[in-house]
C-alpha cells in the first residue's frame, strides 16, 4: 500500500495542503475523498497560482452575457437573438505522452465545453508549438498531433478554420497543443452548468467509463513531466463518432426545455462535473456509482470518480421530464443512466453498491488555497537585454537571399501541408479559411460574419513578458481587424513553466499585466480561457507562451478583405509604426535574428495607443470599401509581409522607399503595429485623410503587378522563387532537406 507521502505526490498535493483538508473536514479523508480534493485543488482545476493574477483581466463589455470563469465558455451577444460562445484550452502534457490521442481528445474536450452551453460548435482553431523538425522525436510529435486534430475534427464535422504553428528548441519534449472552439446559440437556448432543484435527476450520457485519464488533472496537467513516471494511463482515448452523436442528442435535449443544467466531463471526470455543478447551483448532489456504465471490470469508486474517459456529459433534468429526455437519447442510440439526484444541503454524497464511499461538503472542494509569490527577474535578462544589436555584422548574403531563407523557415512558410488535412469547409459557412490573418465565417440568415484568430509569440515573452503579453493580444486583435472585423473579446491560454519558481512566476505575472493593459487599450475583455503551467521537460521550461484567441464581428459580411494582393496597379502602403528606416532595435526577438545569427535577444516593444488607432483605421478603411487587401506585418518583418501578400494573390510587386540605417532591420525587423494594405490609386487620398485624422503614419511602398518581386536595388527575385520558398518550406523541413 502506498504511503501518504506517495499518495499526495500522485495527487500533486503538498503535506501542508493535506493539513488544510483535515482541518476543514475535521477528520482525515478516505482515499476517494483525498483523490477528489487532489483533482479539484490541482493547478488545472483550482488555479492555485494564477487566480489572484487573473483578476487583473478586464471583463466589462456591453456584449458579455456571462461573467468570465462562471461557466464553461465565454458568451457574447451578437444581436437580440444570436450568441457567440467560445473558449481556448490546452492539452499539452497528454500530447507530449501520446500525441495523436492527446491532441484528438483536446479537440473533443473543447468542443464539449461549447456544447455544455447549449451552443452548436461551428469552428475550430489550434495554436501549436513544437521543437525543431530536425529532431526525430519532435517530428513524430508534430505528425501525431496534426493527425489527431484532423482525425477528430473531420469526424465530428466541425471545420478547422485557422490557427498557428511555431517551432523552437524550448518546446522540444513539451509541445503546446491549444485548441479553440467557437459555437452559436440562440439566447433563449443557452444552458448553464448549475445543478439546481432538489430532487432533479442527474443523467450520465455518452461513453462507458474506463480507466483512461485517471490523474489527468492532478498528475499530468499539474506537474512537470518526468521521464521516469509512467503517464500513458493518464491520457484519454477519443471516439469522435460517438462525440458527433453526443452533440446532436444534447442539443436536441437542450431545445426540448427539459434541462436545468448541463456539464461536460473533462478534467477530473465525474468529480469536477458533479462538484462544480453543485457549487454553481448552490446545492449538493447524491451519486450512485453502481449506476455508472463501465467498460472495464473491477473498477473501484476511486477510478470511476476520477476517470477522464471522453465523450461524456451530465444532464441535470427537470423532475417529471425524464421520459422526454429518455426518448431523445434512445432515438440517438446514445448510452445513458440515471446516476443521482440534486440536493439542497451543500454536500456531495457518493455510494457504490449501496455502501457510502464519500461524504464531503462542496465548499472546501471548490476553495483551494491560493498562492501569491514574489517574482524574481529571470537570470537570462542580464544577457538578452544587454545584447548590443548594433554590433551585429550584416550578413554576407544579399537581402533577396535572406528573404528566401525566411520565407522557407518553418515558422513563416505556408502551413498548407497541415491545414490541407483539415476540413475547413464543412457546414459551408467558411468565407476565409486557414492561411490568412483571420478566418471569416458567415452567420446564416443575417448579413453578418464573425472573424477568428489565434496568436502569441513565446520568443517575445521570454525576452520581455510584459511586452510579449501585450503584443499577443494586439496581434490577435490586429489579425481580426485586417479582415475588416471589429474585435469584441478574447480568450486566452497561458502556457508557462513551474509557477513555484519565482522567475517563472515573474513571467506569468508580467505577461498577464501586459495582456490586461492591451485589452484595456483595445477595448476587449477576457471572457474565458485556461492556464497551463508546469510546462517543463528535462529541467528546461518552455518559452513563456500566452496564446490569445480573438473574435470579432463584421456587420456586413460582403465587406471582408483578405491578405492577398488582388489587382494589378494597386498602390501598396504601410499603415502604422514609424517609417521603414533600419532601426536595429526592431531586430529584437525577430525570426531573422535567430535564423541568420542564432541569437535570441533584444527587447520587443509596442505602443498600445498607436495600436488602437491603427486597428480603428483599417476597420474604417474596410467599412468604406477603400482597401483591396490588408495584411498584418509580424513574423519576418516588412519584406516577408509584402511577399506573403504577393504570393497569396499571385501578383508581383515593385517598390522602393527611402532606407536609412541597417537594411536587415528595415526589411526583416519586427516593429509592431504595422499593416500592409493595397488599394486603387483613386482611393489613396481618402485613406491618407483617414490616417491623418486618426494619427496613423502612412508610407508608400510600391505597386502591385508583374512577375517579379523588387524593392529598389536591394531585392530583385522572381514571384515564382518566393512562392516556391514559402510553399515548400515546411515540407522540406519535414523531409529533412531544410
Amino acid at each position: 500500500m502506498a504511503s501518504l507521502r506517495e499518495t499526495l505526490d500522485d495527487l500533486a498535493l503538498s503535506e501542508e495542503e493535506y493539513g488544510v483538508i483535515v482541518e476543514r473536514l475535521g477528520r482525515e479523508p478516505n482515499l476517494l475523498e483525498l483523490g477528489m480534493f487532489g483533482s479539484l485543488w490541482s493547478e488545472h482545476c483550482g488555479y492555485k497560482h494564477s487566480k489572484p493574477l487573473l483578476r487583473n483581466f478586464p471583463s466589462d463589455s456591453p456584449y458579455l452575457l456571462v461573467p468570465p470563469g462562471q461557466e464553461n465558455a465565454g458568451v457574447l451577444e451578437l444581436d437580440d437573438d444570436l450568441c457567440l460562445v467560445f473558449k481556448i484550452e490546452s492539452h499539452n502534457h497528454p500530447s507530449a505522452v501520446e500525441p495523436f490521442q492527446g491532441a484528438a481528445t483536446g479537440v473533443g474536450g473543447i468542443v464539449r465545453d461549447i456544447l455544455a452551453m447549449g451552443a452548436r460548435p461551428v469552428a475550430l482553431l489550434n495554436s501549436l508549438r513544437f521543437g525543431p523538425l530536425t529532431g526525430e522525436r519532435d517530428r513524430a510529435l508534430f505528425q501525431g498531433v496534426v493527425g489527431g486534430i484532423s482525425w477528430y475534427g473531420n469526424c465530428i464535422g466541425v471545420p478547422d478554420v485557422g490557427g498557428e504553428i511555431f517551432f523552437s528548441p524550448s518546446y522540444s519534449g513539451n509541445p503546446l497543443v491549444n485548441a479553440m472552439c467557437v459555437g452559436l446559440a440562440r439566447r433563449d437556448e443557452l444552458v448553464f452548468a448549475g445543478a439546481t432543484g432538489p430532487g432533479n435527476p442527474i443523467f450520465l450520457v455518452g461513453a462507458d467509463t474506463g480507466r483512461d485519464g485517471i490523474h489527468g488533472a492532478s498528475g499530468l496537467a499539474s506537474r512537470v513531466l518526468e521521464q521516469e513516471r509512467e503517464l500513458r494511463s493518464a491520457v484519454q482515448v477519443g471516439n469522435p463518432f460517438l462525440e458527433k452523436v453526443l452533440i446532436e442528442a444534447c442539443l436536441e435535449v437542450a431545445a426540448s426545455g427539459a434541462l436545468v443544467g448541463m456539464q461536460d466531463l473533462g478534467a477530473a471526470g465525474l468529480t469536477s462535473s458533479v462538484v462544480e455543478s453543485a457549487d454553481k447551483g448552490a446545492g449538493g448532489a447524491e451519486v450512485d456509482l453502481g449506476q455508472v456504465l463501465r467498460r472495464e471490470e473491477g473498477m473501484t469508486p476511486y477510478e470511476v470518480m476520477l476517470s477522464e474517459s471522453q465523450e461524456r456529459m451530465l444532464l441535470f433534468v427537470e423532475a417529471g421530464q425524464e421520459a422526454t429526455v429518455t426518448t431523445i437519447l434512445e432515438k440517438w442510440d446514445l448510452p445513458f443512466t440515471l446516476i443521482g439526484r440534486v440536493t439542497d444541503d451543500g454536500r456531495i454524497r457518493i455510494q457504490d453498491e449501496g455502501q457510502p464511499v464519500a461524504d464531503l461538503p462542496v465548499s472546501p472542494l471548490t476553495s483551494p488555497p491560493l498562492y501569491t509569490l514574489e517574482g524574481v527577474v529571470p537570470d537570462h535578462y542580464s544577457e538578452t537585454r544587454s545584447f548590443d544589436l548594433a554590433t551585429l555584422a550584416l550578413p554576407e548574403d544579399k537581402p533577396g537571399e535572406i528573404l528566401l531563407r525566411l520565407l522557407a523557415s518553418p515558422n513563416i512558410a505556408s502551413k498548407r501541408p497541415v491545414f490541407r488535412q483539415y476540413d475547413h469547409q464543412v457546414q459551408t459557412n467558411t468565407v476565409q479559411g486557414p492561411g490568412g490573418d483571420a478566418a471569416v465565417l458567415r452567420l446564416r440568415q443575417t448579413n453578418k460574419a464573425i472573424a477568428l484568430s489565434t496568436d502569441g509569440n513565446g520568443r517575445y515573452t521570454y525576452l520581455d513578458p510584459y511586452q510579449g503579453g501585450a503584443i499577443a493580444v494586439a496581434e490577435a486583435c490586429r489579425n481580426v481587424s485586417c479582415v475588416g472585423a471589429r474585435p469584441l473579446a478574447i480568450t486566452d491560454c497561458l502556457n508557462f513553466g513551474n509557477p513555484e519558481d519565482p522567475q517563472i512566476y515573474f513571467q506569468l505575472e508580467q505577461a498577464i499585466t501586459g495582456m490586461a493593459d492591451a485589452c484595456r487599450a483595445l477595448g476587449v475583455p477576457v471572457v474565458s480561457g485556461n492556464v497551463s503551467l508546469y510546462n517543463e521537460a528535462d529541467g528546461q521550461a518552455i518559452f513563456p507562451t500566452p496564446v490569445v484567441g480573438a473574435v470579432g464581428v463584421l456587420d456586413d459580411a460582403s465587406l471582408q478583405v483578405s491578405s492577398a494582393f488582388q489587382n494589378e496597379g494597386d498602390i501598396v502602403l504601410l499603415l502604422g509604426a514609424g517609417s521603414v528606416t533600419g532601426d536595429e532595435a526592431t531586430l529584437g526577438g525577430s525570426e531573422y535574428l535567430e535564423l541568420v545569427h542564432g541569437v535570441v535577444a533584444g527587447v520587443p516593444a509596442i505602443d498600445l495607443d498607436l495600436e488602437a488607432r491603427l486597428q480603428q483605421c483599417v476597420q474604417q478603411s474596410v467599412a468604406q470599401r477603400l482597401l483591396s487587401s490588408a495584411h498584418d506585418c509580424s513574423d519576418g518583418g516588412l519584406a516577408v509581409a509584402i511577399a506573403e501578400s504577393a504570393i497569396q494573390g499571385g501578383q508581383g510587386f515593385g517598390g522602393g522607399f527611402p532606407l536609412e540605417g541597417r537594411w536587415d532591420a528595415a526589411f526583416f525587423g519586427e516593429a509592431t503595429s504595422r499593416i500592409i494594405v493595397s488599394l486603387a490609386a483613386t482611393a489613396v487620398p481618402q485613406l491618407q485623410a483617414l490616417a491623418a485624422r486618426l494619427g496613423v503614419p502612412l508610407t508608400n511602398l510600391g505597386v502591385v503587378g508583374g512577375s517579379g518581386f523588387t524593392i529598389g536595388t536591394w531585392i530583385d527575385v522572381s514571384l515564382s522563387d518566393i512562392a516556391d520558398a514559402w510553399n515548400g518550406g515546411l515540407e522540406q523541413a519535414l523531409s529533412g532537406q531544410a
